[in-house]
């Protein structure tokens, strides 16, 4: 049995980024591939002898010809007992203007101004985005770190039957992440910012660490927290869910998150949930 990743998305999200980024995971990456030969990529990837276990396949370029036969394919590999899993690249209508613009780039759709393209192909793509197992925001992502996104949910061959849960964290001032699944704020702890000494430093270095973790509401609020995540990561894993992202918001995204976010890991690890983590903010 093989495994397919259909990545798709909106134009400027960032499908070259992750496609390079599976590349060096070792996926058989087949870019800009019409739905209609997906089918027999199948085939192809099924005889004895392929090597390639696990492939993926970036569509939704060149205008999204076909795009509505795409469900009824991956349907038809599903019961061929083939794994397949949908990631959706988005970001907001306004980054990718600015991506477009500081590219000079033309939009796949640019029979109209960038903007009117922006959203024609974001019609185009709801029915996709609305199946994808995965709906990653790229708005607040370089490069650099939307490739280590991809590194961090695909790396795992032995992943399947299990969900994958990624711990993120984030500054409320750079923007609320459109991909998680739960959100903490973590505003309510005291702020190493107004601590002179720690301002510099971030949620990774021990000492402020230890300031965020000595403040008495913190042991409790992780409590509660582990508590609700003990109940729900089995409910979710019983449902078939395959991703689970919850984050931890702060101010700045700086310190008490990416702290917050470093011992919720270490928790969810106690009680056998992989996890990974991912500090968006930290070097802002």
């Amino acid at each position: 049995m093989s495994e397919f990743l259909v990545v798709t998305g909106m134009s400027g999200a960032g499908r070259s980024t992750a496609a390079d980024g599976l590349e060096d995971l070792g996926w058989f990456v087949i870019d800009n591939l019409p739905p209609a030969l997906i089918t027999k990529v199948a085939e192809l990837v099924g005889r004895p002898g392929a090597e390639a276990e696990r492939v993926a396949l970036v569509i939704g370029r060149g205008g999204g010809e076909h795009l509505e036969d795409v469900p009824a394919v991956l349907d038809s590999l599903r019961a061929d007992r083939h794994r397949v899993r949908i990631l959706f690249l988005d970001a907001p209508d306004d980054v990718l203007v600015r991506r477009f613009e500081g590219t000079r780039r033309r939009h796949p759709l640019a029979a109209r101004g960038v903007e009117e393209s922006i959203a024609d192909e974001r019609a185009l793509l709801e029915g996709l985005r609305t199946l994808a197992d995965i709906v990653l925001d790229t708005g607040e992502l370089n490069a650099n770190q939307l490739r280590q996104r991809i590194l961090e949910l695909f790396a795992d061959k032995d992943g399947e039957g299990h969900m994958q849960t990624s711990i993120l964290s984030f500054g409320y001032k750079h923007g609320i992440p459109l991909d998680v699944d739960l959100v903490f704020d973590c505003r309510f702890l005291p702020n190493p910012y107004w601590v002179d000494e720690l301002r510099p430093l971030s949620g990774l270095d021990r000492p402020v660490v230890d300031y965020v973790m000595g403040q008495p509401e913190t042991r409790a609020f992780l409590s509660k927290v582990d508590e609700l995540l003990t109940m729900l990561v089995p409910a979710f894993v019983r449902e078939g869910k395959s991703y689970l992202t919850v984050a931890m918001g702060c101010t700045g995204g700086r310190h008490r998150s990416v702290v917050l976010a470093e011992a919720l890991s270490e928790l969810l690890v106690r009680h056998g949930v992989a996890c990974t983590v991912f500090h968006r903010d930290v070097d802002r």
